[in-house]
């Protein structure tokens, strides 16, 4: 790693995105200690800048501080992983149900076009995988409510600590798809309840396949 240089962001928030993509990345495995002093050398900065991002991290679920001991990446617990997938499909269902209610008819030809990306992305699972994340902003997007927004942000930080992605089994990205396909059919058939219903069901099927 390189030194940074002071961005017009605070370097905090530097250091906390260099570190979230290094967790994010498995470079930091979780359950593993987080060496400080090596990692502000590396970056050329003060330990202060790289605690504040380690206080950032905690506060997201993605790093736990431990008294005398420091801070590791947080390792997700089948309960964790249960308790993240069940939030998750309560927010993102009621947010598939205000968009099936409330969406203008340009938004919902957008949601069909980012759907026949990941159709056509099936055979490409890096690129199915940043299509299907873009496909649930979308409808959170659209859905409006900051809060939500923020919820769903920081726990799909955590689910992104499993070691097991469910697109990763397999079989999942085709059923995923075919869920995807589902959801959109009654988004755009105005069925408020189904739709919510059916994204509910695909966070119910994502983790048995992550588990």
């Amino acid at each position: 790693m390189s030194a940074l240089s002071l961005a017009p962001r605070a370097l905090y928030e530097e250091v906390a995105e260099l570190l979230r993509q290094r967790i994010f990345a498995r470079e930091l495995e979780p359950g593993s200690w987080i060496d400080e002093l090596r990692i502000a050398e590396a970056l050329g900065i003060s330990r202060t800048p790289l605690r504040e991002a380690l206080k950032v991290l905690a506060a997201e679920g993605l790093v736990t501080m431990k008294v005398r001991r420091g801070a590791y990446v947080t390792e997700v617990s089948e309960k964790d992983l249960r308790d993240v997938y069940h939030l998750l499909a309560l927010l993102e269902s009621d947010a598939a149900r205000v968009v099936a209610q409330s969406a203008s008819a340009e938004q919902m030809t957008q949601i069909s076009g980012l759907h026949q990306d990941l159709e056509n992305a099936i055979a490409d699972r890096d690129r199915f995988f940043e299509i299907n994340e873009a496909f649930h902003m979308l409808l959170l997007q659209l859905a409006d409510n900051r809060w939500r927004d923020q919820m769903v942000a920081d726990l799909r930080k955590v689910m992104k600590l499993n070691r097991h992605s469910s697109l990763f089994k397999e079989g999942r990205i085709e059923q995923s798809l075919a869920e995807h396909r589902a959801i959109v059919q009654a988004l755009t058939a105005r069925q408020p309840e189904m739709a919510a219903e059916r994204m509910s069901a695909h966070f119910m099927n994502g983790l048995q396949a992550a588990q």
